[in-house]
């Protein structure tokens, strides 16, 4: 009977903190093996919509023909993993107005909404040529002041800009520091600013088929990616995390019901 009592204890205590947390809960990419290929079905480029920024520097051989089509150079603070704080760094930029257009040195309107950089970039040398301003332009194109919001349970919440053509869900966890250990994996919220208002997709992380379909898995600028808590850190959030629900009042009762065991036994062995 003793040997069945420690048993029951044994079992309970395993189960508690069993029940804490799955690593089916944490893991990414699960059904991902060894030279699996899977493939993408929306490359996303980010493309250029009223009211982003850019910086646009034009370099040619002749110094003084680049300084007449490029601005005065102004200041912004870029900080490290892409954050809106840091150091200092030079740039030109150009906002784009709301019909999607820029007001260019020398060229004027140059329609720039719903492109990318090298079509920007091309666009903006075609110009020059064509209009013999210069004749061997090199056009540089940057984004300035693009970002993602990175919220809820991640490491790091925050705005991050946004550097490069193509960003993906998993680049934007990088930068936010991945994942806290109580976010659910499977069931990641995005949502994205459209013409017609807001759209929300939900991403799931732990399926990687699922995660490269997923509208979402490239991210565009101004999305807002929102990691939920787990069902642990929701329990944790009552007034004092202590409710029938709640992990700690289950380890406590299972400590109790340890004790009283162990009471038992005591009282068993002296008989």
């Amino acid at each position: 009977m003793k040997d069945g009592i420690k048993f029951l204890a044994t079992m309970l205590i395993v189960l508690l903190f069993a029940s804490c947390s799955s690593i089916k809960d944490v893991r990414y990419f699960q059904d991902a093996e060894n030279g699996k290929t899977s493939s993408i079905s929306n490359t996303l480029l980010i493309k250029v919509r009223p009211e982003d920024k850019l910086s646009i520097v034009v370099n040619s051989k002749d110094p003084e023909l680049a300084a007449l089509v490029n601005l005065p150079v102004q200041s912004m603070r870029i900080g490290a993993n892409g954050s809106v704080s840091g150091s200092t760094q030079s740039v030109s930029v150009y906002t784009v107005d709301p019909n999607g257009d820029i007001d260019f040195p020398v060229i004027g309107k140059i329609r720039v909404a719903g492109k990318t950089r090298s079509e920007i970039a091309e666009t903006v040398k075609n110009e020059l040529i064509n209009s013999s301003i210069i004749k061997d332009p090199i056009v540089t194109v940057e984004f300035s002041d693009m970002y993602i919001s990175m919220l809820g349970e991640v490491n790091k919440p925050g705005r991050y800009l946004i550097n490069q053509d193509k960003v993906t869900i998993l680049d934007a966890m990088g930068m936010a520091g991945d994942l806290t250990i109580y976010g659910r994996r499977d069931s990641v919220q995005v949502l994205r600013k459209v013409d017609e208002g807001q759209i929300a997709y939900v991403v799931n992380l732990t399926n990687f088929d699922t995660l490269l379909q997923s509208p979402a898995y490239y991210l565009q600028q101004n999305d807002v990616v929102y990691v939920q808590p787990n069902d642990t850190r929701a329990r944790q959030s009552t007034l004092n995390g202590n409710n029938v629900r709640s992990t700690s009042f289950w380890i406590s009762l299972g400590s109790f019901v340890v004790t009283a065991l162990n009471f038992v036994i005591v009282v068993l062995n002296r008989k």
